[in-house]
């Protein structure tokens, strides 16, 4: 078994609400002149109140080129990567040393050296930990990375590991471009970080009191049982990026909620099944903040109960879509303010680029 001994959501320092960062989409992204109506609709229709940049907003009329704004992606992920992994190792009662794996996932900036590569000496890691750096797992990325830290601890029942996400998405604004796209990205995304840390079969925690992954299972956070990953084929340019000479382009195609209502029942019952379960038996689904859209898909190809997803909800409405780290603070709020009952079922998932789904089946 892998249990997840802590999970720390962390967020820049500037937040905005979302009519500051209307006002900025215009001005960035309109054509002079042009009225801003479907643009206002777009944020409004959100549900979104607030999110965090990682540069204060006047700073982003600075970014010149692809090159400036992925040196403050580099500068900004190392130090919310820091922040999220030092303080979920201290709720986890562990040392940086004791960090066996750290796997690293972003979609919204390169580095090489990879940031994990960047963390090692900032944190004191050990200089043979063993790293992973991921991209282009985009949205899907929380959820992935928690399963291959699984599957990692597996095979290796005495090892500590540590999954991180950084999502800057507010440095990937296009200027000058006014897409449907590119305006509901301005409308959704937010910028923040999550780190979990997790323990393998022998190698438990000591958690302090009042802290860890908080609520989850008898003898701490809560278990890791299974993954489960899903690629539809011919989805490819569903979501994603198209990567131009100013940076990441966002691809996003309306049809997304319609292509998680036709497929994530059948994916998820079928996942179920594989362990005795149905979907009456979950007692919390943690799912990704995707978007109105995509949550309301969830919940009715799923046939939820209301408010199964208010948690999500609420995330998105207090921090916008953090990409890959969205799922695992819509995890780390589960725990710290609604625990289900320990011994449970729970179901996190969350959807990305390919285009993909990955359900993580938990017991609390």
């Amino acid at each position: 078994m892998t249990r997840i001994a802590a999970v720390r959501g962390v967020l820049p320092p500037y937040r905005h609400t979302q009519r500051d960062l209307a006002d900025m989409a215009a001005r960035h992204c309109l054509p002079a002149g042009a009225g801003r109506g479907a643009l206002d609709r777009l944020h409004d229709g959100t549900g979104v109140r607030s999110r965090h940049t990682a540069l204060p907003l006047d700073r982003y009329g600075e970014l010149d080129g692809f090159g400036a704004a992925n040196d403050a992606f580099v500068a900004g992920a190392v130090e919310l990567g820091a922040e999220a992994v030092g303080g979920a190792l201290r709720d986890a009662g562990l040392s940086p040393r004791d960090v066996d794996l750290l796997i690293f996932t972003s979609v919204t900036g390169i580095a090489a050296p990879s940031v994990d590569a960047l963390l090692v000496g900032r944190l004191g890691l050990r200089p043979d930990v063993r790293r992973l750096p991921v991209f282009g797992l985009g949205c899907v990325a929380g959820a992935a990375g928690l399963s291959r830290l699984h599957d990692y601890l597996l095979g290796r029942p005495d090892d500590v590991a540590v999954l991180l996400s950084v999502e800057l998405c507010s440095l990937t604004l296009q200027r000058e471009v006014a897409s449907p796209a590119q305006l509901v990205a301005t409308a959704l995304f937010g910028d923040g970080a999550a780190a979990v840390v997790a323990c393998g079969a022998r190698r438990q925690p000591a958690a302090k009191p009042g802290h860890g992954a908080g609520g989850g299972g008898s003898e701490g956070g809560p278990i890791v049982v299974a993954g489960r990953s899903r690629l539809y084929p011919d989805t490819e340019r569903m979501l994603g990026w198209d990567v131009t000479d100013s940076g990441f382009r966002v691809v996003l195609d309306p049809a997304v909620p319609d292509l998680v209502r036709k497929n994530l029942a059948a994916d998820v019952d079928g996942f179920l099944a594989e362990h005795g379960l149905v979907r009456g038996d979950v007692t919390a689904w943690v799912s990704h903040a995707g978007g109105p859209k995509v949550l309301d898909a969830v919940a009715e190809a799923l046939d939820l109960p209301d408010g199964a997803l208010d948690t999500s909800r609420r995330s998105l409405a207090e921090v916008g879509n953090l990409s890959s780290a969205s799922v695992l603070h819509v995890l780390r709020d589960t725990l710290a303010t609604a625990p289900p009952p320990p011994g449970t079922p729970g179901v996190l998932l969350a959807m990305g680029p390919g285009f993909c789904t990955e359900l993580v089946l938990l017991r609390w």
